[in-house]
């Protein structure tokens, strides 16, 4: 029975973590592609605040023009594709066992997503627009 030193363990993490996450975010930037208008409904009613209890103190954070709302929408589709190919070519570069360059871009997806979900839907989304 094979030993696993606890390099190699934390290798096949750092691959499988990578890996997964850039499975997660490709399926959704790829849910997001192939069936535009679901989550483009929830962004409009997000930003419009149109879902919440229209309170005069929060109200004026209302993004309404169609325009705004929708390249707001195309550009985290395009942020979520960025993060996913970044994170696949790192799961690549793990797999290839450049751990250097596999630790970089696995790093910056990483932190795409975590800029995505934390800054801009829990923040932003949440916070900001009452989401």
């Amino acid at each position: 029975m094979a030993t696993t030193t606890p390099r190699s363990a934390l290798h096949l993490t750092a691959t499988l973590l990578t890996a997964t996450v850039a499975l997660y975010i490709a399926l959704v930037a790829f849910g997001n592609i192939t069936d535009f208008g679901t989550n483009q409904q929830f962004v409009r009613h997000v930003l419009a605040m149109d879902t919440t209890f229209k309170d005069d103190d929060v109200m004026w954070r209302a993004i309404t023009s169609k325009g705004l709302q929708d390249t707001a929408y195309v550009v985290i589709i395009v942020w979520e594709t960025v993060a996913a190919l970044v994170l696949l070519y790192g799961t690549w570069l793990w797999f290839r066992r450049d751990d250097t360059r596999a630790r970089r871009f696995s790093t910056y997806g990483l932190l795409m997503v975590l800029l995505l979900f934390g800054a801009g839907f829990i923040a932003i989304g949440g916070e900001w627009f009452a989401m």
